[in-house]
């Protein structure tokens, strides 16, 4: 079985306002969640890493060198940082050194990555990369150069291991789980994904197979309604038995790479003013007990989204794991249904059937 433990920790966010530094550091780090989607640019998900909690390990070369690394379904690429780079990020992270590993393979090719908070740049080799024990040869990587400015500098993962389709990885690379179907290293064609509500362990993903012992609820199949990010069609979303937001329909991305539920600003305003929230989206924590379920309409079915779940609570503050976005795309708004939503379900992504199985969790 090849199953990737994921670690949660403290995101970003929870350690800087611990110290006192959030609002300081928001102010010198503007971020735009909305420049990930756009069609036609290679964006990797850096916007949001503030409220990233979900890591593992992964190594590559020969012999090994270990990463932590985010799986990040709303990307493509594989990149970690290397040696040849001097940021500060770079320092205090993990760094791949080619001259140490037998079994890497040079290029000349460059790799440049725009992020909502600045932008990364590097080259490209193949090199043995083993992830959950599969080992995908000849898997090609991004070796960052730089990273700058200090964003980096705070994050508690090395790099990314993007699990989205081909057409939107950066300068042609393939994907690793491309690879590992192409090569047949997994059972399935699909991997799957549980996070762990609140303890440090027990989250997961999982290449080529589906733990029954998350879906005793039965799986709800959603066809694709786009092959370049986990994208899907919703007939809209409600509160308390009444449409609130998405009546006419909007598209939706299941992404493991954004915590929080990235809602339409003109939807977002909606449902602030509908769960009491300010504008900052704070809420009484006893306020936060009697706020209905948001439910999600897909495909036919009911997904709902219990406060639980998208009231997040810190030292005594709780806010709504909501962020107001705006991407314009031809099918309609857009919403991403990051890791506040995926908590709810075991969510399996099937590149066999270009479909998500979602798994409604007890």
């Amino acid at each position: 079985v090849h199953r990737v433990p994921l670690r949660k920790m403290k995101s970003l966010r929870q350690r800087l306002q611990e110290q006192g530094l959030l609002e300081s550091y928001l102010k010198q780090h503007p971020y735009n969640l909305a420049a990930k989607y756009f069609p036609g640019i290679a964006v990797e998900p850096l916007e949001n890493y503030m409220d990233d909690e979900y890591f593992g390990t992964i190594s590559i070369g020969t012999p090994a060198q270990e990463f932590t690394v985010v799986f990040d379904t709303g990307s493509s690429n594989l990149w970690v940082p290397s040696v040849f780079c001097s940021s500060p990020a770079c320092r205090n992270h993990n760094r791949f050194n080619p001259s140490e590993s037998s079994t890497f393979l040079s290029t000349n090719d460059t790799l440049f990555i725009a992020y909502g908070t600045g932008s990364m740049t590097g080259i490209l080799g193949y090199d043995t990369v083993n992830v959950a024990g599969i080992n995908v040869r000849n898997q090609i990587f991004g070796l960052a150069e730089t990273e700058p400015g200090d964003f980096f500098y705070y994050t508690p993962f090395d790099g990314i291991l993007g699990l989205a389709f081909p057409s939107i990885a950066s300068s042609g690379a393939t994907p690793v789980f491309d690879n590992m179907m192409m090569e047949n290293l997994v059972d399935r064609n699909l991997f799957s994904v549980y996070l762990s509500r609140d303890s440090q362990a027990g989250s997961f993903v999982l290449f080529g197979a589906i733990d029954p012992y998350y879906t005793t609820k039965g799986i709800s199949w959603i066809p694709l309604s786009a092959e370049t990010y986990w994208q899907i069609a919703m007939e809209s979303v409600s509160a308390n038995g009444a449409p609130v937001a998405c009546s006419s329909g909007c598209q939706a991305i299941v992404d493991t790479g954004t915590t929080l539920l990235a809602v339409p600003i003109r939807a977002y305003r909606t449902l602030m003013a509908l769960l009491g929230a300010s504008s900052s989206g704070e809420i009484s924590c006893e306020a936060a007990s009697n706020l209905p379920n948001l439910i999600f309409h897909i495909h036919g079915k009911e997904f709902p989204v219990p406060p639980r779940a998208y009231v997040l609570r810190s030292n005594g503050f709780c806010s709504l794991g909501l962020q107001g976005m705006d991407v314009p795309t031809e099918e309609g708004e857009l919403w991403i249904l990051g890791d506040v939503f995926i908590r709810e379900y075991y969510v399996i992504f099937d590149r066999a059937n270009n479909k998500v199985g979602l798994s409604q969790l007890p």
